[in-house]
């Protein structure tokens, strides 16, 4: 199976967009690696079957992992966190979560993205995420993936493209008007519902301003940008949305609600003393009591 999906991958780059460039055998040396916050799962992060470009620029890319096997297998496409900072984190701290998933029968693209001080931000960030979705047909049509369970996960600051990239945009969007992903569920990791009505909380977790550089003004400033990405203006078009929370309350009534209005099943799993990053590590109990309500999302049985 790895042997036939490497030897597909020159035809995946055929079957992308002009901006996409043949797989690699290794990330952009330029791209930071802070993988240390899965060193305590006891699970060495698997060799990715293909590293896929996006875009030109260093951070332009995703890692492909697929489960041995004939398939077709679910997809989970994952946006790391790091507060959309540059220097923070990258898609290698994600690698062990990505690494479980493939071992329990989840092909799973691990992206990396733009974030402020290196491009990222509004609109650098939401033109990254775009372009990394564009993958996912290429995949789809490359590997035996199928395309109607693709899930959309995203650990804290990366909430934000797993709910955004499901959701149409007006002309008020980072992009402008934009046709919302088709995906079939999200899997929020102790991320946000809504940064704008939840902006104080999400700075406290980062311990520093992190929404206002992101969005580029604070929301009395930019109240136009900060309603544009809120789930009560679109809701996200999705059957189910799964949040598993630790740090991060549970989103308000109104954030549910709102999420919702697309026609998800919108539930919450409370993590009460789990850590930021417990939930994500393999083999810590925090995860390990949250693998099968996620593993329900991922196989499409909820």
């Amino acid at each position: 199976m790895r042997r036939a999906s490497l030897a597909a991958a020159a035809l995946l780059a055929a079957a992308c967009a002009p901006a996409m460039s043949a797989p690699e055998e290794a990330p952009p040396a330029a791209a930071p690696n802070h993988a240390s916050f899965g060193t305590d799962a006891n699970l060495a992060a698997s060799a990715p079957d293909a590293i896929l470009r996006y875009a030109d620029h260093p951070r332009g890319f995703a890692e492909l992992r697929l489960p041995q096997g004939q398939g077709p297998f679910p997809l989970a496409v994952i946006f790391h966190g790091g507060c959309w900072q540059t220097g923070i984190a990258s898609q290698a701290y994600m690698a062990p979560l990505a690494t479980r998933w493939q071992q329990l029968g989840i092909a799973t693209l691990n992206v990396d993205y733009r974030e402020v001080g290196d491009g990222g931000g509004w609109p650098g960030s939401f033109t990254d995420w775009a372009a990394s979705a564009r993958l996912i047909d290429a995949v789809a049509a490359t590997y035996p993936i199928d395309r109607a369970r693709v899930t959309l996960v995203g650990h804290s600051a990366g909430a934000l493209p797993a709910l955004w990239l499901a959701r149409g945009d007006g002309a008020d969007g980072p992009l402008g008007a934009r046709a919302p992903l088709a995906a079939r569920a999200a899997i929020v990791l102790d991320g946000p519902g809504d940064i704008g009505a939840e902006q104080g909380a999400f700075d406290a977790l980062c311990q520093f301003s992190a929404v206002a550089p992101f969005i580029g003004a604070a929301p009395a400033a930019a109240p136009a940008r900060y309603k544009a990405i809120s789930p009560a203006a679109r809701a996200p078009q999705l059957a189910h949305i799964l949040f598993v929370q630790a740090r991060l309350p549970a989103p308000s009534p109104q954030t549910e609600a709102a999420l919702a209005a697309g026609g998800a099943a919108v539930a919450v799993r409370a993590n009460p003393g789990a850590s930021h990053f417990a939930i994500l590590t393999p083999g810590n109990p925090a995860y390990i009591a949250n693998e099968p309500a996620m593993l329900a999302v991922l196989e499409g049985e909820r």
